[in-house]
C-alpha cells in the first residue's frame, strides 16, 4: 500500500506537469537515491525523486477488540495506522541548478493547494486508501545532514513532507470462540 500511495502522488504531479509545463516524460519518479553498493540509483537526470525516509506508527488510542457475530466472539487484528516521511529531491544536472530550484518550487506549490487526497478529488487513489493528507515538515540543517548521511547521497535541493495516514487492516480473523451462554440462569440439581 505504501507503493500505491507514492505512485498515486507521482502520477498526479506528472499529469499536472504534462498539462501545465508541456513536458512529455515523467519528471516525478519513486526511487532511492543510492544503490546498496553506493552507486547512484537514479538512471536519468532532471527528475524529482520521491524517497521514503521514514515510517512511523500513528498512535491514535484505538485498541483491538472482540465483536459478537452470529453468536460467536470474533477477535480481529487491530488496524495499524502509519505516517510516511517523504523526501522530494531535485536530481538535475550540475549546470541545471536553477531548474532544480524551479521544480522544488513546483512541488511546494502543488502540495500547498493539494494537501488532501480523496477518491473524490483523486480518481487514481487506491481503493484501500480512504484519504491521505500531506504536509511540509521543518527540519534543521543538522537534521537534513543526518538524513542525507543516512541515505548515502550528496545534498540536492529537496523538501520533506509527512504523508498521513495509511491504514493497514486486512481484517484477518485471529480466533473464533463460541459465545458464553447460560450465565445468570439457575439450574436445578437432581438428587
Amino acid at each position: 500500500m505504501i507503493y500505491e500511495a507514492l505512485k498515486c502522488i507521482a502520477e498526479e504531479i506528472n499529469e499536472l506537469f504534462r498539462v501545465k509545463l508541456k513536458v512529455n516524460d515523467d519528471r516525478i519518479i519513486i526511487s532511492g537515491l543510492t544503490s546498496q553498493d553506493g552507486s547512484t540509483a537514479i538512471q536519468s537526470e532532471n527528475k524529482i525523486v520521491i524517497t521514503l525516509v521514514n515510517i512511523e506508527k500513528e498512535i491514535n488510542g484505538l485498541n483491538a477488540g472482540s465483536t459478537l457475530s452470529a453468536g460467536q466472539s470474533v477477535k480481529k487484528n487491530q488496524s495499524t495506522n502509519v505516517n510516511l516521511t517523504l523526501m522530494f529531491s531535485a536530481y538535475f544536472a550540475a549546470n541545471n541548478y536553477p531548474e532544480a530550484l524551479r521544480f522544488i518550487s513546483f512541488i511546494i506549490a502543488y502540495f500547498q493547494s493539494n494537501g488532501v487526497f480523496t477518491h473524490a478529488n483523486t480518481p487514481g487513489l487506491d481503493s484501500r486508501i480512504d484519504k491521505m493528507m500531506i504536509e511540509m515538515v521543518n527540519f534543521s540543517p543538522e537534521q537534513h545532514n543526518n538524513i542525507w548521511s543516512m541515505l548515502g547521497a550528496k545534498y540536492m535541493p529537496s523538501v520533506i513532507y509527512k504523508l498521513r495516514m495509511l491504514t493497514f487492516n486486512e481484517s484477518i480473523i485471529q480466533e473464533i470462540r463460541p459465545a458464553i451462554t447460560g450465565l445468570g440462569q439457575q439450574t436445578s440439581a437432581k438428587p
